[in-house]
């Protein structure tokens, strides 16, 4: 056992990874990001309501609202850019992501494109059980999420073809899904941190965790709670750490049980303003995931990045291998693991593979609109 003078500089230490592991997730919208005009782009924000929107379930909404933000040349070429879960369009704007790649000279840079960042059904300010429906919201799927942006796209902002559609993590798997459903819509797909196959093994048996854990939880009450379960943040932090970091950082940072122990600590100690039934929700939309059956109809090119230590959708598995050879214009990127990874948050760092895209823009061919 260390003496506490020793545990305090270790507490420190970790409380500050740990702070630094959260911000890179959680960043705060900049105001503005600088267009390669050397002018401000700023950020601007939106929402469009669908009326008597119809779920896969067979639920309809007789208004769901879509929130979104658009950065850059309204003129430009589009891009759609979609968050993970639990995130909102807000989160790819963050210094790790956007910071990365809308600036003059990067990839998508906003004085040449026009991105389009919508929040998904559930998420951020589009509609979500916690506006006032609790558990009579409908049971949305990723399906529903990509059938509404594609609508956002088409019926509100007026495109009519996509340069490039980009996701990472839930954001990756719903790309998927838009390759295939909306084919030739795009000229490029990037899925990153995803395998387009069933959500199966750990990945969805943790998920199953978070959910099982809001609604065992007493305090949960089928939804009906007047605080928030304490069961949410809890299942949260331990499907974080099972599930993301990377074993070497994690390892790196925690290589001892006090600094273990105060990493956890922190984590469980910092900020948590999720809602359960909104976090139940989110997790509990990916039961479907299965875009297998359709790769055969995606065209154009398809980069799928994922990285070695993603703990979530290993590639010693060989799935993404065995099932990108069905995509005619596939390939995989594969980021290799170290110490500087960040296991599945490896892709929310865009520094990884922000070479890779602008390779990609500079030679994928332009397909005519479907």
């Amino acid at each position: 056992m260390l003496s506490d003078g020793l545990m305090a500089p270790a507490r420190r230490a970790c409380l500050l990874l740990a702070a630094l592991f959260l911000a890179a997730f959680t960043a705060p919208v900049p105001a503005q990001v600088t267009a390669g005009t050397g002018a401000g782009a700023a950020v601007k924000e939106g929402s469009w309501t669908v009326r008597d929107f119809r779920f896969k379930s067979g639920e309809v909404l007789p208004e769901l609202r879509l929130h979104y933000r658009t950065l850059g040349n309204p003129a430009g070429e589009p891009v759609l850019v979609m968050h993970g879960t639990t995130g909102s369009g807000a989160s790819m704007l963050s210094p790790a992501f956007g910071g990365e790649l809308f600036g003059p000279g990067q990839p998508l840079d906003a004085a040449r494109y026009h991105i389009i960042l919508p929040d998904a059904i559930g998420h951020g300010r589009s509609s979500k059980p916690s506006d006032g429906l609790r558990t009579a919201f409908p049971k949305y799927s990723y399906e529903d999420m990509v059938v509404a942006q594609h609508r956002l796209l088409t019926e509100h902002l007026g495109v009519k073809r996509l340069r490039l559609v980009i996701g990472n993590s839930m954001g990756g798997m719903e790309t998927w899904i838009f390759a295939q459903l909306y084919p030739g819509f795009a000229d490029i797909a990037v899925p990153m941190a995803s395998l387009p196959v069933e959500m199966s093994g750990r990945n969805w048996m943790l998920r199953r965790l978070i959910t099982d854990s809001i609604r065992n939880d007493p305090e949960w009450n089928n939804g009906h709670y007047t605080k928030q379960p304490a069961s949410a943040r809890f299942a949260s932090v331990f499907f974080a750490l099972a599930t993301n970091g990377g074993n070497q950082a994690l390892y790196k940072a925690a290589g001892t049980r006090a600094k273990a122990d105060a990493l956890l600590d922190a984590r469980l100690a910092a900020p948590f303003s999720a809602d359960a039934n909104d976090a139940l929700y989110q997790w509990d939309s990916s039961r479907d995931y299965n875009p297998s059956a359709g790769l055969e109809r995606i065209q154009g090119v398809l980069v799928a990045i994922n990285s070695a230590d993603d703990e979530r959708n290993p590639p010693e598995l060989g799935v993404l291998e065995r099932e990108i050879k069905r995509v005619k214009g596939g390939r995989i990127h594969l980021i290799p693991g170290s110490e500087a990874t960040a296991g599945h948050g490896t892709t929310g760092q865009a520094k990884f593979w922000k070479e890779e895209l602008a390779k990609v823009l500079a030679s994928a061919p332009r397909l005519a609109p479907p």
